[in-house]
């Protein structure tokens, strides 16, 4: 290979890892006991359903440890195994469990601990015990790709400490039932720092304390369901403002933390998120945390989708570090990390997906929100050339949807392909009234709920009287592209699928001899046209390729 072939080759692939969300859980992978334990239901995560988390930490920049205990309420909803698995990784150690008073035995097989939880449990109502733990915590190398505890300063010098660790898991920094499918109904995250610093978390601040050891302890809470890897510590030197919103559902609050030398900038470019709630809320229906309002937080990474305290890192600019993704020009009107992580409100936190292999439910949707938050702001056709530009960026390495029960997700191509998707689905409904109310019941619908990527895919064939099946079968489960065959013969049109699964029938949209739909099978269809000698096109806004047979 060239030199100059393999620098673009590597400078391509350096790009396009850097643009994708997700960590890099989605690689080739010879799967071991301890991704089996991680990724599935297992007898001892079965009988139990976690109700809340009720964490207190203490993090220490100097020695880059932590130490602190989780308070873990559960209720039984099955017949108890002998242990109870708590997940706490690699460099982090549990000291003492604690239920009912007495200390709990415990054996640990690398990331997962089995803790022995007598067999005379309470059954009728919550339980509960606390894990006391402590120790180095792995650090995040490339956040928040390749995830953990970050620990960063600001440029002043002072501490400036997160995490980021979806698909790495919570239990990179405290002991959980670390699986998706599980999430407490409330959580509170108690954070003693530095009185020269603040402390920032999930929902509302419930208690600020300053101690007589130049130390200062703050405590927020979460009223609603939260998935595992969004709950967060945010320490640094933060300055704060609040406003209001109103919204579908009246007022909401609206809140913003930022390093205390960014407020000018911040307050100028943080009125987008008014717009993008304005949007968000047409298209999918009330913001889902009402009850735990919604903040903004700068963060030493670029952002992630923290529920109700959204991590913000992109310099206080337009476009993807001021890039635009889509080539269009489109996406460099708005900011990428406020649009797109927050999209993960309604996808992502909202709705969750079961096993992180159907995390195409999070991405594309909130992929596709770009799209539809360019079409609030400057109309369909620059929403439509916005996500047909993102094309370019589809890889199809690998499937979309990944293994199942193992924790890993398939392609990063879940974002722009997925998107592509969500948008083919529009175009073949028909219906962009319809569309929006599936967008909005699927919000409704599974408020608050974790649920599995057939679950979504039924209820869009349901909802649009469509059957969908096949379509998500050719976009989420192979790297074909549907190639549309056709073939001019006199005053005849013939066409076809290939390159698709079994029974791929999609409707799609071509022009010529006027525009027309058409419901190409895999077998040879023919119609007679009146202009033989016209030009033939397929609507951009279809993900296929056509192919003239001769």
């Amino acid at each position: 290979m060239k030199k100059t072939a393999f620098a673009f080759t590597l400078a391509s692939l350096l790009f396009f890892t850097n643009i994708s969300w997700a960590q890099p859980l989605h690689q080739n992978h010879d799967f071991t006991h301890a991704d089996t334990l991680r990724g599935s239901i297992t007898p001892e995560r079965a009988w139990w359903d976690v109700t809340k988390y009720a964490l207190d930490v203490k993090f220490d920049f100097n020695k880059r440890s932590i130490t602190g205990s989780n308070t873990i309420y559960y209720t039984i909803v099955a017949s108890p195994a002998d242990e109870m698995q708590i997940d706490l990784q690699v460099g982090l150690d549990i000291d003492s469990i604690i239920y009912l008073d007495k200390p709990l035995t415990f054996r640990r097989d690398g990331n997962v601990y089995f803790v022995a939880v007598p067999s005379g449990r309470y059954t009728t109502e919550v339980n509960h015990l606390t894990v006391y733990y402590h120790g180095i915590p792995r650090p995040a190398l490339r956040p928040p790709w390749d995830g953990g505890v970050i620990w960063s300063k600001d440029k002043n010098g002072n501490p400036w400490i997160t995490v980021a660790c979806q698909g790495l898991g919570a239990s990179v920094w405290y002991p959980c039932k670390d699986h998706q499918s599980d999430e407490p109904d409330s959580a509170s995250l108690t954070i003693t720092v530095p009185d020269t610093l603040q402390a920032v978390a999930n929902g509302r601040l419930r208690n600020e304390t300053y101690n007589t050891d130049g130390t200062a302890t703050y405590t927020w809470a979460v009223t609603n369901p939260i998935n595992n890897y969004n709950l967060v510590p945010y320490i640094g030197r933060y300055a704060h403002w609040h406003e209001d919103y109103k919204g579908l559902k009246g007022k909401l609050d609206c809140d913003f933390w930022v390093l205390e030398y960014n407020v000018d900038k911040a307050k100028a470019q943080f009125q987008q998120v008014f717009k993008m709630l304005k949007c968000f809320e047409y298209w999918f229906g009330p913001y889902p945390f009402y009850e735990d309002g919604y903040k903004l937080v700068e963060a030493p990474h670029l952002g992630m989708e923290h529920q109700s305290a959204v991590a913000y890192g992109n310099g206080f600019m337009n476009g993807y570090r001021g890039t635009d993704l889509s080539g269009t020009g489109w996406g460099l009107k708005w900011d990428f990390i406020i649009v797109h992580e927050s999209g993960h409100e309604w996808f992502g936190n909202n709705i969750t997906s079961k096993d992180i292999a159907d995390m195409w439910v999070h991405e594309s949707f909130t992929n596709y929100a770009e799209a539809l938050f360019t079409t609030c702001e400057y109309g369909k056709e620059a929403g439509d050339e916005y996500v047909t530009g993102t094309r370019s960026r589809i890889q199809n390495d690998m499937p979309i949807q990944g293994p199942f029960g193992v924790n890993r997700e398939g392609s990063g191509d879940m974002y722009y392909k997925g998107g592509n998707m969500i948008h083919t689905i529009r175009q073949v409904i028909n219906n962009d009234s319809l569309f929006r109310q599936i967008l909005i019941g699927l919000n409704k619908t599974y408020y608050h709920k974790t649920v599995t990527g057939k679950e979504i895919e039924d209820y869009i064939s349901r909802i649009s009287g469509i059957d969908f099946s096949k379509v998500f079968e050719q976009y989420l489960t192979t790297t074909n592209i549907p190639v549309l065959e056709y073939k001019i013969d006199k005053n005849k049109l013939s066409y076809r699928w290939t390159n698709c699964v079994s029974g791929f029938d999609m409707p799609v949209k071509i022009n010529f001899d006027g525009e027309r739909r058409i419901k190409p099978r895999e077998k040879w269809k023919t119609l007679k046209v009146k202009n033989s000698g016209g030009n033939f096109s397929v609507d951009r806004n279809f993900y296929i390729t056509s192919v003239e047979v001769k």
